[in-house]
């Protein structure tokens, strides 16, 4: 997630601007056929909550690149032009499924987020650079006391992009599913029996991860903050990782990292080297590459700043590669990145606890619990060349 700022324009997070590289790859002619205007959304609530649900669709239209809102029937509005100070959007709130029902709406052609929010509905507001979304890490923020968490997809004529995304908060727990052509469903997002519960417990139990965890003055749990919005907060110390980063460095000193970024292109590999302050990758030739600075805690849990990944051939990939194994730490148990299994994932005990509770409690493993979650497919992601349907299931918090 590379906003830092507290008022955040409509922008793509990390996972959706991996969907848009993903996509970019893709032909769209070959499918486009397949995939009509809108699809059918259906959103069940099977939270146990008795609070009114209210649902958005939210987002940038693919065939002109405008920002603006669906309604339930997927009927596209533009944003109107905004103010500064913000000036109020109009209501685009969809009345959503009560306790124990399912609705179906339809979703557009968007590069965008589904919102969901119990109890009452989300304030958003437009500048003159388009919409501000919710800034969960600004206590300040008119959406700070609500409890509430968004899903965000893409689809165009390649098909739908549907993901369960951790990389802003842990929140109230939902799971997406995606239909394709042969009638089966593919879903991801759903916590074990008693994960909800279980992820903000391994957060208490963890010395200084506790603070990630938000509470309404009723007693509602509204979140856990991702570590790098932690940081930002002041519930997080600036050197929660520094150990660790430390030791990867202490360690590259005097070995070689060794970085095949594409799973497809086995014979590129980068190879790292520590020299001071600066990790230097080369090719195979020996030349350098890029190099990187070491890097902190925030660039770590956020993938950007030291660990800035542009979207190119070389140093993305390899900082993609990186966070990574920072975030997992597997940079000492393994010199060849990345890895190819979870067995070793955050069993460092300097480690990111938040990817780790996640991951731990999610059923099939898979969760967007940092910005390149992706990185050798771990991440909470379905996709559907031709989709027929999806779904967005509100699950329980118990």
């Amino acid at each position: 997630m590379h906003h830092k700022s507290t008022r955040r324009l409509l922008a793509p997070t990390a996972a959706a601007a991996l969907i848009a590289a993903v996509i970019a790859i893709q032909s769209p002619s070959s499918a486009k056929a397949a995939v009509p205007d809108t699809i059918p959304l259906k959103v069940t609530n099977n939270s146990g909550r008795g609070d009114a649900v209210y649902v958005y669709t939210i987002g940038t239209l693919l065939s002109t690149g405008q920002q603006g809102w669906a309604d339930e029937n997927g009927t596209f509005h533009a944003w109107p032009t905004g103010g500064n100070p913000p000036t109020d959007a109009p209501d685009a709130s969809i009345a959503g499924p009560g306790a124990g029902q399912s609705k179906t709406i339809q979703i557009p052609k968007f590069s965008g987020r589904i919102y969901f929010s119990y109890g009452q509905k989300l304030v958003f507001k437009l500048t003159t650079g388009g919409l501000v979304q919710p800034a969960v890490q600004n206590p300040s923020d008119p959406n700070h006391d609500i409890l509430f968490n968004w899903s965000e997809y893409t689809l165009n004529d390649s098909g739908l992009w549907l993901n369960s995304t951790q990389v802003d908060m842990f929140s109230a727990p939902y799971a997406v599913g995606v239909q394709g052509a042969d009638g089966k469903t593919a879903t991801t997002g759903h916590l074990k029996s008693g994960g909800y519960n279980g992820v903000l417990d391994d957060l208490r139990g963890k010395s200084g991860w506790s603070k990630l965890i938000e509470t309404r003055s009723d007693g509602t749990v509204l979140r856990a903050l991702a570590p790098g919005h932690g940081l930002e907060s002041g519930a997080l110390p600036a050197s929660v990782m520094d150990d660790y980063i430390n030791r990867v460095w202490q360690k590259y000193a005097s070995s070689t990292l060794t970085v095949t970024p594409f799973g497809d292109q086995p014979d590129t590999k980068y190879y790292g080297k520590v020299s001071g302050d600066v990790m230097n990758f080369t090719d195979g030739s020996g030349k350098v590459v890029t190099t990187f600075q070491k890097p902190d805690a925030d660039s770590v849990f956020g993938c950007h700043k030291q660990l800035d990944a542009p979207n190119d051939q070389v140093r993305g990939p390899i900082s993609r590669t990186l966070c990574a194994g920072f975030n997992r730490t597997t940079l000492l148990t393994n010199p060849n990145q990345p890895d190819s299994s979870d067995a070793d994932f955050y069993k460092d005990s300097v480690t990111n606890e938040y990817a780790r509770a996640i991951h731990s409690r999610m059923e099939d493993g898979k969760a967007y619990a940092f910005a390149f979650d992706d990185v050798g497919n771990h991440e909470a992601l379905v996709h559907d060349g031709s989709p027929q349907a999806a779904d967005l299931t509100l699950d329980p918090f118990n």
